[in-house]
């Protein structure tokens, strides 16, 4: 099974070679980039190609691209509004697409596979202009990266939009057969439940993010250190398109005061294969990770699995 890391966790540094081996010495086998200007600047043909260069010379692969939430260079620190594709306002949708459509740019030097979207933000809710939008959002975006051999998939997040049968219903109105779904199991807690989300988005999960909470805010925890019961979800994720590819997706505050390795140690047996994939937005330090030996706690991930359920390779 793919196991895969995220760039997400250096969201605060510039993205250069030096951090993709530390992914890699950490048991990456595939990396998902994450589209942040001050990250990685996918409108510099220089930095794609010093990025894309490092993966030419490497046996770990660009699995993915996470789309950009904000177009400036500090996440919206300094007032600029998220990236909303199905935006009441005409303009700020077309502004959303046209950033979105300058990160898949970056395909035709770095050549990864998916594209991870989120479909409106927080506040965005549900109604005939909402799917409007988004299918005319999703079409635009569809044209652009399918030449360029990228598949968007639709991230369940926080909002009414992207609720599971609203995004079974935007699939299936715009006849979307190249488009799928990337899984988030900790919103999925927070919103409709793990198992009735799981049910009705099965068909269509490209990929997943895996992390836990306590069924009271988006927390990011280890998956096993909230409330979700994860052994029918895995099981089931098993035997989808993904194959079981997860993201671990826990939140950086909790590495600041621990020993990262001891941390591995007292899950394995029962945390998941896959993609990990931190944030880094609460972390006190940009160097948590060295003082953590971030590169030497990953290497158990290659045996992880779920309170003895093996999720096959």
């Amino acid at each position: 099974m793919l196991r895969a890391l995220s760039t997400h966790v250096f969201l605060r540094q510039r993205l250069h070679p030096g951090l993709l081996d530390t992914l890699a010495r950490g048991g990456a086998q595939a990396i998902e980039v994450f589209g942040a200007r001050q990250h990685f600047d996918y409108t510099s043909r220089q930095h794609i190609k010093e990025i894309a260069d490092w993966f030419q010379s490497s046996e770990v692969k660009p699995h993915s691209l996470h789309a950009p939430i904000y177009a400036d260079s500090d996440m919206g620190r300094g007032g600029m509004p998220a990236i909303n594709v199905v935006h009441n306002d005409k303009s700020r949708r077309i502004d959303g697409m046209d950033e979105v459509k300058r990160a898949l740019e970056a395909a035709e030097i770095l050549h990864y596979q998916f594209l991870v979207l989120h479909i409106g933000d927080r506040d965005s809710e549900w109604d005939e202009r909402a799917l409007e939008n988004a299918l005319t959002a999703i079409e635009h975006l569809k044209a652009f990266g399918g030449p360029l051999g990228v598949k968007l998939l639709l991230e369940n997040i926080q909002n009414d939009v992207t609720t599971p049968a609203n995004l079974v219903e935007i699939i299936r109105v715009g006849h979307f057969a190249n488009v799928g779904v990337c899984f988030d199991i900790g919103h999925a807690h927070l919103m409709e439940g793990v198992d009735p989300s799981l049910e009705t988005l099965l068909p269509l999960i490209g990929s997943t993010h895996l992390h836990d909470n306590h069924h009271d805010r988006d927390a990011h925890l280890w998956p096993g250190d909230g409330t979700i019961e994860w052994e029918q979800p895995i099981a089931a994720l098993c035997h989808t398109a993904c194959h079981g590819v997860g993201c671990i997706n826990f939140s950086a505050k909790n590495l600041l005061h621990c020993n990262v390795s001891r941390r591995l140690a007292d899950h394995h047996g029962r945390t998941i294969y896959g993609e990990f994939h931190h944030r880094c937005t609460c972390c006190a330090h940009p160097d948590c990770l060295t003082r953590c030996n971030f590169a030497s706690a990953m290497r158990p991930l290659a045996k992880i699995k779920i309170k003895k359920l093996q999720i096959p390779g």
